[in-house]
């Protein structure tokens, strides 16, 4: 009997629902004995009106005015450190003396000039002002005092000729001073009164063109006469001041008096007494100082000697009372100097930062005990479990034969095994016994001027030949990994299994996984890493910003006591180099690895490769190494640049003292006759031990016979055994095929290869193996005085290279 069927168009009802009729105790059976989740009250945010929206907008912006008032007010005033302006004369025609001259104005104020060796240098001082302006100078040419001065002064004074603006040397100051990052500047253009007057304004006009590359929107003041050094002078006090970020978080102090005092043990050793106003931040005695270009020391003691140079005048008058009082009634000059200085602060010894930069690794620290009887057997049992195989053998096979059997199936082991590397360091070298020298000096070119070209038969008295070739084999190098990029030669002296024995292969760089703790190098154990490096860099600006810090304010003249400074520190700037020294903020005396971010300059032609040496400019510090250059991704990889490439931002790494960013960064290069060349510039990205930087080697292979999907690859490996060897790692085609090694064939390393489709005869197929790479410990804090940079007066063109 058929059953009854309800139709479409059948009564739906609703289910019968309790809801809020349903009394406690059913809800309680329904939950079970679960609870409802306890809201949080949250405070409600009271909405302004558009009346108190406006009123509270005002404040904000009369808040920020005042702060940037009270800054302007408090530089150069009587309170705070005197005004610092850098003058820096842009060509090589411009008369500083002259410029010097107008700029000591005495209706402006009292003048008291100074020598730091051979630095020029004066204060002004202008009660009607109620201003004081400290004045020094740097040549273009002297790039280590122009990036040292520019990094403490408040104020950059460029002065420009009439007529070209700047010379090829101002140009190479100005690519320089920008990477590194400018404070406040003023451009003042000198030599507009000396032209007829109809052509003064066609020069200025002329000038202010050729200077909107560099300095767009800003305007050009005259320095011909006392009246316009007058309104340059007030410019410089009005003008809103700049900030740069890594030295706003640091104390620091430009040396006006030095000081050396020999120990008694060692007369090259001693406390050196720098004295100076305090810049940027509260000073500390507790912390440590890096004087730039010579290290970090410790500090003993902070003194508060007398001001020399107060901007109010009874001050003055109180202070020569109080000296000529005192010589009628002392006895003991000596005495009545001690009796003088106030001591700010002495340092802790408990709470003082310590000069360690590296750590010691103990050779015991991993060294394990005698394994007991049981962990022995253990191990044994692990052993015989995981040597045990499953294979698929015919009936009736021993143990013995089956030992001789292969595994289709079963992929070549050999990761675990170790031997040692042999290092290949030069990759790329290929045999060019085919290739004609004289065709390549035929296509070199050289543009010169004909006013400045010399004759043909003195041309080649200064040419270094070894140099020649040298730099000859580096385009070459270069030009090859542009057009073959990782690709190298499987050696056939050496078995590619132990040639290539610490790399590996990966289904995919970017998602295939790889601990960034696996097999570290020696060095990583001397090495400090954060837990945390973000968190560490806010929590220690935060304390900057909330914390109050004992020590010498922003504006005190002091003299700090340094300890355990050489003596080549004084006589360095009895010389006439500039003293610059910047507190360190906790743990940036220590050593760890820095990524950089740069971006090659453009004009630098010449190729760098990795892992030469290098000098590195990074914030307030330099220093030399041998970096890596890696590419700049947001991945987990990052693979090895050979060459610093142009235009295409790259990571550059290196074992450094830990700096926080933000931070500028610049890289030179030192040629030959001693100059820095500038090469790239960026800033700082992070200091992470654990960034991995991938060095990838592609091997190549060419197809012998070609079926449907099946094809016999030979040259990629030379024997058997590394074709087994290799078995398990992918392969690829330039054409975009993919595939893997099915089996060997023969003795001499052909391949029987299956990829996802048919082959072309013209495609290559490739391996791609990879090892994870490391900076080398080359990081040397001293770095030589460079010799004035100098434009090169013959430009070579880069050679076109016959790769055939």
């Amino acid at each position: 009997m058929a059953a009854h069927r309800s139709g479409p168009l059948k009564q739906q009802n609703k289910a019968h629902k309790g809801g809020r009729h349903r009394g406690r105790g059913s809800a309680q059976r329904d939950g079970k004995g679960r609870l409802a989740v306890k809201t949080l009250s949250k405070k409600v945010k009271r909405e302004l009106s558009r009346v108190d929206q406006r009123h509270r907008a005002s404040q904000l912006r009369k808040q920020k005015k005042e702060a940037v008032l009270a800054e302007k007010r408090h530089l150069g005033s009587k309170d705070g450190p005197p005004h610092h302006v850098l003058v820096v004369p842009l060509h090589n025609s411009i008369s500083l003396p002259e410029i010097f001259r107008l700029l000591q104005d005495r209706n402006t104020g009292t003048v008291h000039l100074s020598e730091q060796g051979g630095t020029q240098s004066f204060m002004l001082l202008s009660p009607r002002f109620k201003h004081r302006w400290f004045f020094t100078s740097a040549k273009p040419g002297d790039l280590h005092t122009v990036l040292d001065m520019a990094k403490v002064a408040d104020t950059i004074l460029f002065l420009l000729d009439s007529l070209e603006g700047w010379d090829s040397t101002g140009d190479y100051c100005l690519s320089c001073l920008f990477a590194q990052g400018l404070p406040t500047y003023t451009l003042a253009v000198q030599g507009v009164s000396g032209l007829p007057p109809k052509k003064q304004i066609d020069a200025r006009k002329k000038l202010s063109k050729a200077v909107e590359k560099r300095f767009p929107d800003n305007k050009i003041f005259l320095l011909d006469t006392e009246q316009e050094a007058g309104v340059l002078i007030r410019q410089l006090a009005n003008q809103k001041q700049r900030h740069l970020a890594f030295r706003d978080r640091r104390a620091y102090l430009f040396a006006h008096t030095v000081d050396f005092v020999p120990s008694e043990e060692n007369s090259l050793i001693g406390t050196l007494k720098v004295t100076g106003y305090v810049r940027g931040q509260t000073l500390n005695a507790n912390s440590l100082l890096h004087i730039i270009g010579h290290g970090d020391f410790q500090m003993k003691q902070i003194d508060a000697p007398m001001d020399p140079f107060p901007l109010n005048l009874k001050v003055m008058k109180s202070q020569k009372d109080l000296s000529s009082a005192m010589e009628i009634c002392a006895t003991d000059d000596a005495a009545d100097m001690e009796e003088d200085l106030k001591v700010l602060m002495k340092a802790d010894p408990d709470r003082q930062e310590s000069l360690q930069s590296e750590v010691i690794p103990d050779p015991m620290e991993g060294d394990q005990t005698w394994p007991t009887e049981e962990e022995l057997s253990e191990a044994n049992d692990l052993l015989k479990e995981r040597s045990k195989t499953v294979k698929k053998v015919p009936k009736g096979t021993s143990n013995y034969q089956a030992e001789w059997i292969l595994d289709e199936d079963g992929e070549s082991g050999g990761e675990g095994d170790e031997y040692d590397d042999i290092e290949h360091e030069n990759f790329m070298e290929e045999d060019s016994q085919g290739e004609s020298n004289e065709e390549e000096e035929e296509e070199e070119c050289e543009t010169m001027t004909v006013g400045e070209s010399v004759r043909d038969d003195a041309y080649d008295e200064n040419l270094d030949e070894e140099a020649e070739e040298k730099m000859l084999e580096k385009y070459k190098q270069e030009r090859l990994e542009e057009m073959f990029p990782d690709e190298v030669d499987t050696p056939r002296d050496v078995a590619a299994r132990i040639r290539f024995q610490k790399y590996r292969g990966l289904k995919s760089f970017r998602t295939s996984p790889w601990d960034p703790k696996e097999n570290l190098p020696r060095d990583y154990a001397r090495i400090f890493q954060f837990q945390n490096f973000a968190n560490t860099r806010k929590r220690i600006f935060k304390e900057i910003e909330e914390k109050e810090v004992e020590g010498a304010e922003v504006g005190w003249y002091v003299t700090l006591h340094v300890s355990e400074v050489p003596v080549s520190v004084f006589e360095h700037f009895s010389q006439g180099a500039p003293l610059i020294a910047f507190s360190l903020l906790p743990h940036e005396q220590k050593m760890s690895v820095l990524n950089m971010v740069v971006r090659r300059h453009s004009g630098y032609t010449e190729p760098v490769k990795a892992k030469e040496e290098l000098i590195l400019h990074c914030g307030f510090r330099r220093f030399r190494a041998s970096p890596l250059f890696s590419q700049h991704t947001a991945a987990d990889k990052h693979k090895l640049q050979r060459f610093l490439t142009a235009d295409v931002a790259l990571v550059v790494t290196v074992y450094a003292p830990i700096t926080f960013p933000p931070a500028s960064v610049l890289l030179f290069k030192q040629n030959s006759s001693g100059m820095h060349n500038l090469i790239a510039t960026g800033h700082l990205l992070s200091v992470d031990p654990d960034r991995m930087v991938i060095k990838r080697v592609v091997l190549s292979g060419h197809p012998f016979k070609i079926f449907t999907k099946m094809a016999v690859v030979r040259y990629m490996f030379f024997s058997r055994e590394d074709v087994l060897w290799f078995k398990p790692v992918e392969l690829r085609t330039k054409w975009g095929r993919r595939g893997h090694i099915k089996e060997p064939l023969g003795t001499h390393g052909h391949m029987k290869c299956t990829f996802d489709g048919k082959l072309k005869s013209q495609d290559t197929v490739l391996m791609n193996l990879y090892k994870r790479v490391f900076p080398k410990w080359t990081y040397d804090p001293f770095v030589p005085e460079p010799v004035s940079w100098v434009k090169s007066e013959i430009t070579s063109a880069v050679p076109e290279l016959d790769m055939d």
